[in-house]
């Protein structure tokens, strides 16, 4: 159901929160820049993103694409910096980068994998400085219009959206509630986008048929990232990579309030299948497998 209250059904064209499942398609549109020759990903990150000031390391696209920059995530000092429900709204990339810009990175870039939504907010400024456009107006006309995505959008929280569904998130009793208030605005290229079923699957089938990015870029984009140390982080730029019977699949999971997410993409077998739901804390992944092991043959192993 879309609406619990209004007993509105789901569709095809419902949207939902793709909380981090939005890390894939800034990767892509990152890559896309990187193809036409307009961002380097090994230039500090300050040549696109002035805004952002230099740390005792320089930090690189690159770095920050695989979770490798050294940027923190949400918490700082044991607390979280963001209030878990909170309607505090950011009008700019740059303005989101307040929320940690001024913090210590938490390691030397390139030694260690720590997952972080903020490090894909500052992919952001970064997308806008090579692009010289608005975050948000690039993915429009550069990912969403050629890919066919002609519902996904920034989760505005205040805007009156066609086909967004309500929000939910369920109590220790059982009881199904109205999941708490989230303003996404400041980590719209990491978590902050609403999108559909039939979206999703037009990004998958436009990431299968290379019309975002070509065959070669698109290779190095799913490559494995390592530390410095040549430790495996099984992440490549904004995906999650796993070999299963020799198949390899390009995963990503996402949760918030009101949404759970999974999308996976097996690029050998042509196939792709995305979960999109409208309650937080169930377990996406283990649906969007079991839905890939009717898709593929039986003695393909999935997640």
């Amino acid at each position: 159901m879309a609406d619990l209250e209004n007993s509105v059904p789901a569709t095809p064209e419902t949207l939902f929160r793709l909380a981090s499942v939005s890390k894939p398609i800034t990767a892509t549109a990152i890559m896309q820049l990187f193809e036409r020759g307009r961002l380097d990903l090994d230039a500090e990150v300050q040549k696109y993103c002035p805004a952002f000031p230099k740390k005792e390391w320089p930090i690189t696209t690159r770095e920050l694409l695989g979770h490798l920059g050294g940027i923190r995530h949400y918490d700082a000092d044991g607390r979280r910096d963001i209030p878990e429900d909170s309607a505090k709204h950011f009008s700019s990339m740059e303005a989101s980068l307040q929320i940690f810009a001024s913090d210590p990175l938490v390691a030397k870039p390139g030694t260690k994998f720590q997952y972080s939504t903020y490090g894909y907010t500052l992919l952001g400024c970064i997308l806008e400085g090579a692009s010289s456009q608005k975050y948000v107006d690039y993915m429009h006309a550069n990912i969403f219009v050629p890919a066919g995505m002609e519902q996904t959008q920034p989760d505005d929280l205040f805007a009156v959206i066609p086909y967004r569904s309500r929000w939910y998130h369920k109590a220790q009793s059982g009881a199904v509630q109205n999941a708490g208030v989230l303003d996404s605005s400041y980590k719209i290229p990491g978590g902050g986008f609403v999108s559909s079923a039939r979206d999703m699957a037009r990004f998958e089938a436009a990431i299968l048929n290379d019309k975002l990015v070509r065959r070669a870029t698109r290779e190095i984009m799913w490559t494995p990232q390592k530390t410095a140390a040549g430790e495996p982080t099984n992440y490549a730029f904004g995906w999650g990579v796993l070999n299963k019977n020799g198949l390899m699949l390009l995963t990503h999971t996402g949760g918030q309030q009101g949404t759970s997410t999974s999308i996976i993409l097996v690029p050998d077998r042509r196939a792709g299948v995305v979960v999109l739901t409208n309650i937080d804390g169930v377990d996406a992944a283990a649906l969007s497998g079991e839905i890939l092991k009717i898709v593929l043959d039986p003695q393909d192993a999935t997640p």
